[in-house]
């Protein structure tokens, strides 16, 4: 069972609070930037879309092990592309699931055991990048980043490094229940209308399926101008007066209609089980619809009235290069040619976008007509969504986030003083 999306932002944190995903990857994008423990196996280690396919010209042959933790559709799909890409080519492929992939990539890493490269979300760049844990590899590359789109290419760079290849976007998207729902809603109002219909919790019925952790919420953070994290001058802007506006907006528009509980699992289930007309979820969610033989439509997040558009935080997910690569040119050359022909074919990145509901960052495919309805839906909000800072203050601030909006929503505090308590102790951890 695909991991739900709480899950994962806890995992990306650590032991600190919950971390992030993202990188807003502009669909249209046309312009370019520079161009330059289950398993503990460690590796020894026709076109621009077929950079990585020619391992003669990437160096020396070589093994390399790359470390995930995907559900077991998407394990099944990459073992396949490995297994072509060992028979294409004179490397060899070994993807080695990994059940804590934080913790094994931060405890063999810097003990020199780590695999050749490990696949995650881009967040942990910035962090992993100043600890000595990646690969600046951006001399070595056979493929030019231009064939990304610019916020991808932006996604695996830190500080003028390249230590990572990307090969799909994700964000949270509107999904639908096509039997309970027409058309689908271009504004809040439209949408809180078909709420209004089916919102009958006394017979189980809701309105709406909306886990409220700090990544969901942040569409309607950002809508109205506010802001958790602002990298580039490393300040706080949960209780700036746009941000509080957003979170009053999730209060006023959407808990009203949703479940008690606002954890993944209980929300997940009331749509799951076609007990509520929408869902605002992501493309991991999809598996799960398809399972319950849900028809579900997918579009953009609504818009509320005036000038306000969410603006939810996107997700790079991509193939690092990590720190083990270095002094060993065989396994770094099979890791450089492995992740050129996996973010470049466009076979395989059209597969994953049918199966999986990976939203392309390949040009090519990202301003496809021809991706599937699931993934043009999700495209949209990608389109309008805001990256996630990679800086590494950021994982301080996803815990006393949700703790604070959790004591605004069970009434044991007032809005602005509880976002001001929780700048003060995310304050407090930096120091």
């Amino acid at each position: 069972m695909p991991m739900n999306r709480r899950t994962i932002l806890k995992q990306l944190a650590g032991t600190t609070a919950v971390g992030a995903l993202a990188g807003c990857v502009g669909v249209s994008e046309t312009d370019s930037t520079q161009t330059p423990e289950q398993s503990g196996a460690e590796g020894d280690g026709g076109d621009e879309t077929t950079a990585g396919a020619d391992a003669d010209s990437a160096g020396p042959n070589g093994t390399f092990t790359l470390w995930h933790q995907r559900a077991e559709a998407e394990k099944k799909a990459l073992e396949a592309n490995a297994e072509t890409f060992t028979s294409e080519t004179a490397h060899t492929a070994k993807p080695a699931e990994i059940a804590d992939l934080r913790k094994k990539t931060t405890s063999a890493i810097p003990a020199g055991q780590g695999a050749g490269m490990f696949d995650w979300a881009h967040d942990w760049t910035g962090e992993y990048y100043q600890n000595g844990f990646l690969s600046d590899q951006s001399d070595q590359l056979n493929v030019d980043l231009s064939v990304y789109t610019r916020p991808a290419q932006e996604a695996v760079q830190f500080d003028g490094a390249t230590v990572a290849l990307p090969y799909a976007a994700e964000t949270v998207g509107l999904i639908y229940n096509k039997e309970m729902v027409d058309e689908a809603p271009e504004t809040i109002a439209d949408m809180t209308a078909t709420m209004e219909e089916y919102h009958d919790p006394e017979n189980g019925m809701y309105g709406l399926s909306y886990p409220l952790d700090a990544y969901f919420m942040s569409a309607w953070a950002h809508a109205f101008g506010g802001y958790y994290f602002d990298e580039s001058n490393v300040e706080l802007g949960l209780s700036n007066e746009a941000t509080l506006d957003g979170f009053q907006f999730i209060l006023d528009n959407f808990v009203p209609y949703q479940p008690k509980d606002t954890g993944y699992d209980p929300q997940a289930a009331v749509f799951l089980e076609g007990n509520a007309p929408f869902a605002i979820n992501g493309p991991w969610f999809l598996g799960d619809v398809r399972s319950n033989d849900i028809d579900a439509g997918i579009t953009r997040l609504p818009s509320p009235e005036g000038d306000a558009e969410p603006k939810p935080y996107t997700t790079v997910k991509q193939l690092y290069f990590t720190s083990t690569l270095e002094g060993d040119e065989a396994t770094a050359a099979a890791s450089r040619a492995f992740a050129e022909w996996y973010t470049t074919n466009t076979d395989v990145l059209s597969a994953n976008a049918e199966e999986f509901g990976y939203i392309p960052v390949h040009k090519e495919l990202a301003s496809s007509s021809d991706l599937p309805e699931a993934v043009q839906g999700f495209s949209e909000s990608v389109s309008l969504g805001t990256p996630i800072p990679t800086h590494p203050n950021m994982g301080d601030v996803w815990g006393p986030l949700e703790d604070a909006f959790n004591s605004v929503k069970n009434g044991d505090a007032e809005l602005e003083s509880a976002f001001t308590k929780a700048e003060e102790n995310i304050r407090s951890n930096w120091e």
